[in-house]
């Protein structure tokens, strides 16, 4: 009968050892949000690559904690709706301990409810707006994250770059009453244009994912004879917008400024129109720091990260996680949550940051774009007064 106890404690032992190295072995789930379809597919498609690129090096490094990183993803479409679903399925069916995306602000805003529910945090790579990380009251919101400046700031740059570096101190704007990124940064950049001494001397809008054309808009935008034509838009429509600017009299040599959803797939719709054209930006590709991530890029994709602010910034996002799980010693979401939040120097690829209270980096330089030769190129850096 001793022995028959021995045995049994022998066995289960054994089993809990068996079973601990099997925990230890077991992939760490990552959720990831992205649009792989819809209007915004070519932004989701270059994190969606990005992402998987920056984890399938993270564990060919020997992953993290010994464990490897496992991406899930669900594409969302480029609408609310599905994002909402996207976000209850990776943390109720999958179990992932943190999400990675989407890009956009009212995506990103949409699926508040389920990760505050859910308990699991949730990074963003281009949601500007502030709401993203901070409620109607200012409280910030314990399980939301973004690597990018927001809006409030993005709005100053305009008006800064517009005045100070532009020397133009009459603007028209021309945006999408449908978006909440389009109408929080118009509503930025008008405050900030006014402090720097500007006029709006028109604001048209236009309901995005309905309207494709603007030439009524920009007829009345052009008979207010702006020096400049701000777009705070996403997606194809600022590619249309180019275009059909140029094709009115009166805006064939007005310039245009747009904010941080530049792509390089406009050209395909704008052509010729976007030379000579400004956007704001998080980087710039010919960033000689940006090289390798590039080149590693084409070679695994056969393609250019065409829309690279996206791409670059999803990478910066997956190396960020795949920290904090480190620092936060396995998958407990309420302990990465604790450590995303108190992030400090981190060096990533295209920047250094630190978290503020609010849950968004400090101090990020802002760059400006200048579309030339079929792309867009660094043309200066500017941080508002």
């Amino acid at each position: 009968m001793k022995l028959l106890k021995v045995s049994f404690a022998l066995l289960f032992v054994v089993g809990l050892f068996f079973s601990s190295v099997a925990e230890a072995a077991a992939p760490i789930k990552v959720g990831q949000i992205t649009s792989l379809t819809g209007d915004h597919a070519a932004y989701g498609q270059a994190e969606n690559n990005s992402v998987a690129m920056a984890i399938e090096e993270i564990n060919a490094a020997g992953g993290v904690l010994g464990r490897k990183i496992e991406i899930i993803v669900y594409d969302n479409r480029s609408r609310l709706e599905d994002t909402v679903n996207a976000a209850r399925r990776l943390i109720e069916e999958d179990k992932v301990c943190v999400i990675i995306g989407p890009h956009g602000s009212g995506m990103h805003i949409s699926s508040h409810a389920i990760v505050d529910r859910g308990r699991v945090p949730q990074v963003g790579t281009l949601p500007t707006n502030p709401l993203v990380t901070v409620d109607e009251n200012g409280k910030t919101r314990p399980w939301n994250f973004r690597i990018c400046f927001l809006d409030p700031y993005q709005g100053s740059v305009i008006a800064y770059f517009t005045t100070k570096n532009l020397g133009k101190t009459k603007a028209a704007i021309l945006y999408d009453v449908a978006s909440e990124y389009s109408e929080g940064l118009r509503e930025f950049f008008l405050e900030a244009f006014k402090k720097y001494g500007g006029t709006v001397v028109a604001d048209e809008g236009y309901r995005g994912g309905t309207d494709v054309d603007f030439r009524a808009q920009l007829t009345q935008i052009a008979n207010a004879n702006p020096e400049v034509l701000v777009i705070p838009n996403l997606g194809k429509d600022m590619g249309l917008i180019v275009k059909q600017a140029r094709e009115i009299g009166g805006l064939k040599d007005t310039i245009i400024v747009g904010g941080d959803a530049y792509g390089e797939f406009m050209w395909e719709i704008a052509g010729d129109a976007m030379e000579g054209t400004y956007w704001v930006s998080h980087c710039a590709p010919d960033d000689e720091t940006l090289a390798s991530y590039f080149e590693n890029y084409r070679k695994k994709f056969n393609t250019e990260c065409s829309e690279f602010m996206n791409g670059v910034l999803a990478y910066d996002v997956a190396y960020w996680v795949a920290d904090a799980i480190t620092r936060a010693g396995g998958d407990d979401s309420a302990k990465i949550r604790d450590a995303l939040a108190n992030t400090k120097d981190l060096k990533l690829l295209h920047a250094t940051i630190t978290m503020d209270e609010q849950h968004n980096p400090k101090d990020k330089d802002a760059v400006i774009l200048i579309a030339k030769g079929g792309m867009g190129r660094f043309y200066t850096k500017v941080k508002p007064d």
